[in-house]
């Protein structure tokens, strides 16, 4: 298979390395072609010029470009009807997004949205147990989405929010974690250290409890910055079990007692944390762009995550519970 990807920055390099790794022909694109060939020559694959991405011939594409070049390389990959493979958010307006998707509809284009948390084996092995009923009637959920280090201004200009950058990855996965959308949002947020985040109405922390359709609880804690290191994880609390999902030796966290033997160096990133499930999610659009399997990752995935973000903003916004 043939994959265009375009976007030669750390997620370029990331799905043009995994896609190699699991046999696809690639070749890597860029705005500025100097940077793609620079990419091409470290990772021993294909580079080409940009002003030629539209008119070659490619089995499948990923967009891994900055989020505002996002639907303007969408539309004009739309025609060409070869899955994509478009890294999060597809745009950080509703709006966009559903025309993004009424384009993608139109010519019968798919598009798989990035939520690699999806590809977390513990993750995805917590929500293969509850599809099969083994932690019985859920009653709650606690999720952590605690960054290392706080954002550069340079990011911030360009990331929506707290809620639309990084508790968009929660949203997605309580709603296919539970099969429930979500029903009712409340959010409360503050700029407890890193002063940046206050020049862009945003946070460095935030708290926020929501319901799911189907009534699960879920309570969401979200910091810019944890000096131990990258802390994502969930509690799964039910009638028949209850699951931690991503404590381990490398969780940045350190406990009273002492008791939890953990690693000396704790995941330091996001690309550390999820490194496997970014690895996993390219070879599933590699299966993807073959035929071999369904997208895993619809387009409304990315909609519905997005809305509830937005949702979270009005709470900001007005102190109230916001139906979505």
């Amino acid at each position: 298979m043939k994959i265009a990807v375009i976007g030669s920055g750390r997620m370029g390099a990331i799905r043009a390395e995994d896609l190699l790794a699991d046999g696809a022909e690639v070749t890597i694109f860029n705005r500025r072609d100097s940077a793609a060939a620079e990419l091409a020559k470290k990772l021993n694959c294909s580079a080409g010029k940009y002003a030629d991405v539209y008119s070659q011939t490619f089995d499948g594409y990923v967009v891994a470009t900055a989020t505002n070049a996002h639907v303007e390389i969408l539309n004009s990959l739309l025609p060409l009807g070869k899955p994509i493979l478009c890294e999060k958010p597809i745009s950080l307006t509703v709006e966009e997004t559903d025309q993004v998707i009424a384009t993608a509809e139109k010519f019968g284009t798919q598009i798989q949205v990035g939520f690699q948390r999806r590809f977390d084996p513990p993750i995805a092995a917590a929500a293969a147990k509850i599809a099969r009923g083994e932690v019985g009637t859920l009653y709650t959920m606690h999720m952590i989405a605690h960054d290392h280090q706080p954002s550069t201004l340079e990011f911030l200009e360009g990331s929506g929010s707290i809620y639309r950058d990084l508790h968009v990855h929660d949203f997605d996965l309580i709603r296919w974690i539970t099969q429930s959308e979500i029903a009712k949002v409340y959010a409360t947020q503050a700029v407890r250290e890193h002063q940046q985040y206050a020049k862009y109405n945003d946070a460095d922390v935030s708290l926020i409890s929501l319901t799911t359709v189907s009534g699960v609880q879920v309570a969401i804690t979200g910091t810019r910055h944890n000096p131990v290191g990258h802390d994502v994880r969930i509690e799964i609390f039910g009638s028949k079990d209850s699951l931690a999902v991503g404590l381990n030796r490398k969780t940045p966290i350190h406990d009273i007692e002492g008791e939890m033997n953990f690693a000396p160096v704790r995941y330091k990133g996001f690309i550390e944390r999820f490194r496997e499930a970014f690895a996993k999610e390219s070879q599933a659009f590699h299966q993807f762009s073959k035929g071999e399997i369904a997208n895993p990752c619809p387009p409304k995935s990315a909609r519905e995550a997005l809305r509830v973000a937005i949702a979270c903003e009005e709470s900001i916004r007005t102190g109230q519970s916001i139906d979505i």
